[in-house]
């Protein structure tokens, strides 16, 4: 399924949710407009170190963030695997990788968009990530 949002299209494989396209469509509207922090689906992740990661980046609270590196602890992992890890997410949004970034910056982003940095800021000012313990600063 497509959905366009934030300046951006992002691809959803719906096989891994249980939950009809209306009502995520619905879902994501609200959460564009500001009425929703999560998602009221079931996420079937694949199994090994991909769903792992999935299921971290799932549970960084709305309006905060993660590294790389925080989340490869938690994984007894690489910064790196975790990235690439991310970069296999098939349900942004739903699975908030943007909410996961480099210790010094943004990070990636693996959105198909020639500005994908930029979307990955605005969902991070949308959510109005901030400073803070285990939280980080939106570079500029």
């Amino acid at each position: 399924m497509r959905y366009t949002a934030f300046g951006a299209t992002f691809e959803f494989d719906t096989a891994q949710l249980d939950a009809d396209e209306a009502a995520l469509r619905e879902q994501l509207a609200a959460y564009e407009r500001g009425e929703r922090e999560g998602f009221d689906v079931d996420v079937a992740y694949p199994e090994g170190f991909t769903g792992e990661v999935m299921a971290a980046m799932a549970a960084i609270p709305y309006g905060e963030t993660r590294t790389y590196g925080e989340l490869a602890a938690t994984l007894d992992s690489a910064a790196v695997a975790v990235g690439q890890a991310c970069g296999r997410n098939t349900l942004p949004l739903v699975v908030p990788c943007h909410r996961v970034v480099a210790a010094d910056g943004l990070g990636g982003f693996s959105l198909d968009h020639p500005d994908a940095l930029g979307v990955k800021r605005r969902l991070l000012e949308h959510e109005g990530a901030r400073d803070g313990p285990r939280q980080a600063t939106l570079p500029v």
